[in-house]
């Protein structure tokens, strides 16, 4: 009996191993819970996942933003999107919401200093700059009918650069336009500005300038030829957010 007992006892190297074994399984699965929750652990899932969809837009295309794909790029599961944005619709308005914002501060950074007429022409240009190095986010900003202006983030980044428009428009009238109304001359001052820079967006971002910069001097740019455009606009000058 005494020596089938001391058999059956477990040598100290044996218990220490099994202490180990054990210890390994018992933290595995929080291990392997801990890898798989990182990206909802460090740093803001929110911003990732925008960043991400921002990344998709200007490399696929307005058609290849979906929710997959904006969780492939962001490396997390497909639910994620959803559980932020509600459907496309939000991801899509929360990603516009940030462009206004980034299109109005670059506007505003370079219509910050000199005359009236150069803080115009600056603006000008950092408008069309935005739209050529962020094509796909510009047409997105654009898109009303894949957007959802109730969500507060989007209201408030649209009627902001809205309200830069205005602005700019009536320090070149030598007025103050209101927020809550217009007259008729006023309206049509703010669209002839924005119908303006943003026609000449459009036309350039689609290829359809090519025609008439062929004809012209060589090494005129598409600025120059904004530049002019603008000139002959007179009083209509480009807005300064």
């Amino acid at each position: 009996m005494t020596r089938l007992s001391r058999e059956n006892k477990a040598s100290p190297v044996t218990k220490r191993a099994g202490r180990v074994a054990k210890a390994t399984v018992q933290r595995a699965p929080a291990s392997r819970r801990r890898a798989a929750d990182t990206p909802y652990h460090h740093g803001d899932l929110h911003d990732a996942l925008l960043k991400a969809a921002e990344r998709v837009l200007e490399r696929d295309g307005l058609p290849g933003l979906t929710l997959r794909a904006v969780a492939r790029e962001a490396g997390v599961s497909h639910a994620a999107p959803t559980h932020h944005f509600g459907d496309l619709t939000g991801l899509l308005s929360e990603l516009a919401a940030i462009g206004f914002q980034q299109f109005g501060a670059a506007m505003a950074a370079a219509g910050a200093s000199g005359t009236l007429q150069e803080k115009g022409m600056a603006s000008a240009k950092a408008y069309v700059a935005y739209a050529q190095a962020h094509p796909g986010m510009y047409g997105l900003m654009f898109r009303n009918e894949r957007l959802d202006y109730s969500r507060p983030s989007l209201h408030e980044a649209s009627e902001a650069s809205f309200a830069g428009l205005s602005r700019a428009v009536g320090a070149n009238r030598q007025e103050q336009i209101p927020r809550d109304s217009l007259s008729l001359e006023q309206a049509a001052a703010i669209a002839a500005a924005w119908s303006t820079v943003h026609g000449f967006t459009m036309l350039l971002l689609d290829g359809r300038l090519s025609k008439i910069m062929n004809l012209l001097p060589e090494g005129t740019t598409p600025e120059m030829l904004l530049t002019a455009m603008l000139r002959l606009g007179g009083r209509h000058r480009p807005p300064t957010p």
